[in-house]
């Protein structure tokens, strides 16, 4: 079913709230998950809603929560998210790096005691709108074993980047280091569908397509093998070691019924290109990396499609699977 944006935002909103998010929490969660559907991107959406109003009923988010400032020095701050949904942390950490990074020409926000942040290339959306470099880091439950290892350590951990332009949308470059995102193995179990092999491994190391297995006892292949662990590791380290967060196998599965509060941490960072070459020359060498990209015909900018979709839910609707928009009505009706 076709909806606008505004109804879902409203939707999400109410349905957060009636599951025990304060009304800021609620509002920053719902206005990222529309945000994500406007971008073509479903599976970090509104299917979230429920996942989110789970995590609120049983106690693995807490929906009271009000982040505070606990290290604040020139160009890095450290917040703390106090176990709530982390929307609101993260655009308070947003903010931060784009003003430490005005003054000091780099800011660094890291977030502790977090969850699931859902599109971390949307996050930074704001940082490009400044003028600025972006990126954006995550762990997350873990998904990954290390290199040559069958329990899984690193999470999906994944990383986000935005280059400004002079003109155009911003380059959005934003993946996990997994094969394919959780979300659509996630996906695959609610339909009752198999997965490809090479997606996941099952609890004892082998390949399998069962998502249902590869989601609660198995593990997610890295892209490119040991060079993907690798990255994992880095990853892992910067946002769980920097922030004092959880690492992967201290955090239960997002998706366990009754699991613990993640607890995991994520990074952002903001560079001016005005206080290194210039904001002329960076824009220039940006565009001259463009111009030569799409000299072949099949190359396709990183973000491209999102922008595009966003266009078209904005003239158009978003549609929403009836059987998940009849759930969150539900959800949005119900008390506590």
């Amino acid at each position: 079913m076709k909806k606008n944006a505004q109804a879902l935002l409203e939707l999400a909103t109410t349905a957060l709230k009636r599951a025990g998010a304060n009304d800021r929490m609620a509002q920053a969660a719902a206005r990222h998950l529309v945000h994500a559907e406007e971008h073509g991107l479903p599976t970090h959406g509104m299917s979230r809603v429920p996942f989110y109003c789970g995590m609120l009923k049983r106690g693995r988010a807490v929906g009271a929560a009000e982040p505070k400032l606990v290290a604040d020095r020139a160009g890095v701050c450290l917040i703390d998210n106090q176990d709530g949904l982390p929307y609101v942390s993260v655009q308070w950490a947003v903010e931060e790096v784009i003003q430490r990074a005005r003054r000091n020409g780099i800011g660094f926000s890291g977030i502790r005691n977090s969850a699931h942040v859902g599109v971390l290339g949307i996050h930074l959306l704001p940082v490009a709108e400044a003028g600025l470099v972006g990126f954006a880091f995550t762990n997350s439950p873990a998904a990954i074993p290390p290199w040559g290892g069958k329990k899984p350590l690193f999470g999906t951990d994944p990383i986000a980047a935005v280059f400004p332009r002079e003109k155009g949308d911003p380059i959005v470059i934003d993946l996990a280091l997994t094969t394919v995102v959780r979300g659509r193995i996630m996906m695959a179990m609610s339909k009752g569908e198999k997965i490809p092999e090479g997606w996941a491994l099952d609890r004892n190391g082998k390949p399998t397509t069962d998502p249902k297995e590869a989601i609660e006892h198995g593990s997610l292949f890295p892209i490119g093998g040991a060079k993907g662990a690798m990255l994992a590791l880095m990853f892992e380290l910067i946002c769980a070691a920097l922030t004092g967060s959880a690492i992967g196998p201290e955090a239960d599965s997002f998706f366990s019924e009754d699991g613990n509060k993640p607890r995991i941490g994520q990074a952002f960072i903001a560079i001016d290109p005005n206080q290194l070459a210039g904001r002329a020359k960076y824009l220039e060498r940006v565009e001259t990396v463009v111009r030569t990209m799409l000299t072949d015909a099949e190359v396709r900018l990183p973000g491209a499609r999102r922008f595009a979709a966003e266009k078209t839910a904005k003239s158009q609707g978003i549609d929403i699977p009836d059987e998940l928009l009849a759930q969150i009505e539900k959800l949005a009706q119900q008390n506590g």
